[in-house]
């Protein structure tokens, strides 16, 4: 076993997750791949095939479709929510821009528990709209996913597709993703890992998103709702390593991937997470202009720019609790390793 896998497997012997798998590599090839564990405690052995709540990891393949909308003319970046959903119009949210809903600077508060007030998709949608900003637009970094389920919606009436259309045909279709998909069916939830025993459903969770918001939304939301296989990660990877030349073209994913919130308290891209000096949920092995996103499941998708590298990690860390942050140490080590390579040539060339 690699010592990717040894750190990940030493991980589940602390009990963080019951299930792991990575890859790491860059634009051309996957350079070490694997998993280590059972879809849950006391489960089935993992073979590869498993599919992932990716959480989070949801908002930059969503953002990715809207980024693709932008270069087919059917968005803009400075278009409003008003533009394009009437209901808002008037409110207080009707001015925000597609740019600051990518950014997370609309002021839109998130992380905001709304399912248990409002237990159908359009009472809860209904909130949403009613939700008072609490930062002034454009001032301030506050991470939103009720901003991110706006941002589906707009994107949904732009294309005049539903957002599970839309990004199987401007994302996971070009990149052959052909596992990854909103709303796994029976077939698939048999290989889906397991997440939490939550204590909402009663049960635990498996092959249906965790995201409780994401449930009253019918499982596809613009923040949540995407399962993945590693396969299809490692695709989205390599693409992005590359610089997503079958998504985006080049002038676009470079504003994507830059960053746009200098001076605002932590550094985003567009639906991208940057590398933020301290603090950073990768540590700090990835160089300044590294970018990915992170899941609250366990997973993330980590890019380095300057080296051409792509890191993948796939756990379910909330299985069978949320409770606890183990998941902390074990991936900034994770991306401590990733990075070594790349660290190991970097120095070798600096060498006389």
């Amino acid at each position: 076993m690699s010592p990717l896998g040894e750190l990940l497997a030493a991980g589940r012997d602390r009990g963080v997750y019951s299930a792991a798998a990575w890859s790491v590599g860059d634009a051309a090839a996957t350079q070490d791949r694997g998993w280590t564990g059972t879809r849950s405690w006391g489960g089935e052995p993992l073979d590869g095939s498993e599919l992932w709540d990716l959480a989070s990891v949801t908002k930059p393949v969503v953002g990715l479709a809207v980024m693709a909308l932008v270069d087919e003319g059917a968005l803009r970046l400075t278009d409003t929510v008003g533009d394009h959903l009437p209901e808002y119009r008037g409110g207080d949210k009707a001015e925000l821009t597609v740019h600051q809903l990518l950014a997370h600077t609309s002021g839109i508060p998130g992380q905001v528990p709304l399912y248990r007030e409002h237990p159908t998709r359009a009472s809860l949608l209904e909130a949403i709209r009613l939700l008072p900003l609490t930062a002034a637009p454009g001032t301030k970094v506050q991470y939103s996913s009720q901003g991110f389920i706006i941002l589906g919606l707009i994107a949904e009436a732009a294309a005049e597709e539903t957002l599970d259309v839309l990004v199987r045909r401007l994302v996971c279709d070009p990149l052959g993703m052909t596992g990854t998909r909103f709303r796994p069916d029976a077939e698939a939830r048999r290989r889906a890992v397991a997440t939490e025993d939550c204590p909402w459903r009663g049960r635990v969770v498996i092959g249906e998103v965790h995201d409780e918001n994401a449930v009253v939304l019918g499982g596809v939301g613009g923040h949540a709702g995407l399962f993945a296989p590693l396969a299809d990660m490692e695709r989205l990877g390599r693409s992005l390593a590359g610089g997503a030349r079958e998504l985006l073209r080049p002038r676009t994913f470079a504003q994507m991937t830059a960053v746009h919130t200098e001076g605002l308290g932590l550094r985003r891209g567009l639906a991208w997470q940057g590398q933020d000096p301290k603090d950073s949920p990768v540590g700090q092995s990835f160089g300044p202009r590294a970018y990915g996103h992170t899941g609250f499941t366990g997973t993330s998708v980590w890019v380095e720019p300057d080296t051409g590298r792509y890191a993948v990690l796939l756990t379910n860390r909330v299985h069978p609790s949320r409770a606890g942050d183990g998941i902390t140490a074990v991936r900034r080590a994770f991306h401590d390793e990733a990075a070594a390579p790349a660290r190991a040539d970097r120095s070798a060339q600096r060498s006389p």
